[in-house]
Formats: structure tokens, C-alpha cells, sequence
């Protein structure tokens, strides 16, 4: 077996989300996935495994399995074509399966992978106030062309759209609190959005649910996010790009591309780097 650490969504060499990728023969059983996953430290940990003529993979937080990971997902697609070259890989996950392609980029590795189904829908008013009242938003914050909603791409997630990158930066909330909601509504993240354009927006990701106070980098709920804007007909031109990390001192890059037909997956695309 062999365990790697890579950044993934880098912004050129630097930024990105850490992930640890633990590739094998055989998948270890839960519970020593999840003790490797907390000795790695990251917020996920892919861990994938021959199955036939595609990979079995699982994904770990330091505190619990998560069914879909983005960035891990890009970090396993660019630690693949650095170990078996270049390609498109079928990956069969707990409730879907999708695919991730990576690819040699100059000194790094690029990769995409193409989103489980999306879907998303109304919040219940209780979650909803109790959303906005962990982070202390008010309903003049919110931009009224992103309304609350749950949006979901292999997992389910918040969005919360703010008016102003200022009330982005100044997002803090309890992580306790945080996590207790989260579990109780199934949001993996709580994705706090500002759209500086049509095409591109900021992002922030709560990830109290996985013992994490923020994401550097999701591209699980980037899918979910490109997925809501193509369900409320917001011109997205095709495709998205979505700055993260950046109030963290780790800007990342995630370009997300988004075809009509309702439902289908979103393909997300970024760099990824190996850490020392």
C-alpha cells in the first residue's frame, strides 16, 4: 500500500486543500480507515482499491466516512496518473459511481472529475434560522438571487448566498454548535457564497461536521453550487469559477462546468500538487 499527501485545487504552486490518498490492494476495514484518516489530520483522506476494471473508494474525515470528497477525488485522480499514467478512471463509491481523469501538468498534475447527480431544493425554515443564526447573518446579508438552499452532488450541503465579499471575510461561528447542526440537518459543509460575477464567485466551506472549521477547497460543493445555478436558470455561460481559501491563506481554484440537462453531473476541474 502506499499513502500520499497532495494539495488539491492548488492556485500554481502554492494554496489548494491537503488530502491524504492511501492507495492499495484491498480497502482496510472502517475502523482502521478512520484511525489512519485522523493520523493523517487532513479534513479527508481517499482510500481506493482494485475492483474489477474500476477503483472501490471510501472517504474519511478525522472523525467520520463522508460519502463524497471532491478535492480528495482530484487529489486521487492526480496521484493516479503520477503512479499509472495519464487517464480516466471509474471510481465505484458508497452510493454512485463517477469518474475522475488526471493528467501530467508541467511540475504538477491536473485533474476532473465528474460530479454524482445534483439536485437541490428548499431549506426547512428552523434550519434555515438556525443557520443564519450561527453564523449571526441577518436576511439583508443575503443576496436574494442565491436564496438558502440545500444543494447536494453525492452529498448534501447549505448555501448560503451573502451581498458583500466583506460579510464573506467575517465569517466566524461556533464549531461545536456548528457541528451539532450539521449532523442534525445531514450537511456535510455549510457553503457561504458571494458572487463578485456571473461566473465567478467566493466561497468559504464550513466542515464542523467532519471536526474541520473550514475547507480550503470542496469540490463536492462547488458540483452542488453549479448545480443550484443551473436549477434557477442564473447565467452561467457553461461554466463557473469559484475562489476558496483565500481568507485562510490558502487560495484555491476550482472550475466548474455545467451542461443543461437538469440533474446530471457536474464535471469540476483543478490542480493538485504532492507535499513534502
Amino acid at each position: 500500500m502506499e499513502l500520499l499527501r497532495l494539495a488539491a485545487f492548488a492556485d500554481g504552486d502554492e494554496g489548494g486543500n491537503p488530502a491524504g490518498v492511501w492507495l492499495g490492494d484491498t480497502l482496510p476495514d472502517a475502523a482502521t480507515m478512520q484511525r489512519i484518516a485522523a493520523d493523517v489530520g487532513f479534513s479527508e483522506t481517499a482510500f481506493a482499491a482494485p475492483q474489477g476494471e474500476a477503483w472501490r473508494v471510501r472517504y474519511f474525515s478525522p472523525q467520520t466516512e463522508v460519502p463524497f470528497c471532491g478535492h480528495a477525488t482530484i487529489a486521487l485522480g492526480a496521484a493516479m496518473a503520477s503512479r499509472f499514467g495519464d487517464g480516466e478512471r471509474t471510481l465505484v463509491l458508497n452510493a454512485s459511481t463517477i469518474t475522475v481523469s488526471g493528467r501530467g501538468d508541467g511540475n504538477a498534475f491536473a485533474a476532473t472529475l465528474r460530479s454524482p447527480a445534483t439536485r437541490s431544493g428548499s431549506v426547512d425554515p428552523v434550519l434555515r434560522e438556525r443557520a443564519l443564526a450561527l453564523f449571526g447573518l441577518s436576511e439583508d446579508e443575503l443576496d436574494p438571487r442565491l436564496a438558502p438552499a440545500q444543494i447536494h452532488a453525492g452529498a448534501d450541503h447549505l448555501l448560503l448566498g451573502l451581498r458583500s465579499r466583506e460579510r464573506l471575510a467575517a465569517m466566524r461561528y461556533d464549531l461545536d454548535a456548528g457541528r451539532e447542526l450539521m449532523r442534525q440537518a445531514g450537511w456535510v459543509t455549510i457553503a457561504l457564497v458571494w458572487a463578485e460575477s456571473e461566473q465567478r464567485f467566493h466561497a468559504r466551506n464550513a466542515f464542523a461536521s467532519g471536526g474541520v472549521y473550514e475547507d480550503p477547497a470542496t469540490g463536492a460543493a462547488a458540483a452542488a453550487l453549479a448545480g443550484r445555478l443551473r436549477d434557477i436558470a442564473w447565467p452561467h455561460g457553461g461554466s463557473v469559477t469559484i475562489v476558496q481559501g483565500e481568507d485562510m491563506g490558502a487560495r484555491s481554484l476550482l472550475q466548474a462546468t455545467i451542461t443543461a440537462t437538469p440533474g446530471s453531473p457536474i464535471e469540476v476541474s483543478g490542480r493538485a500538487r504532492f507535499l513534502s
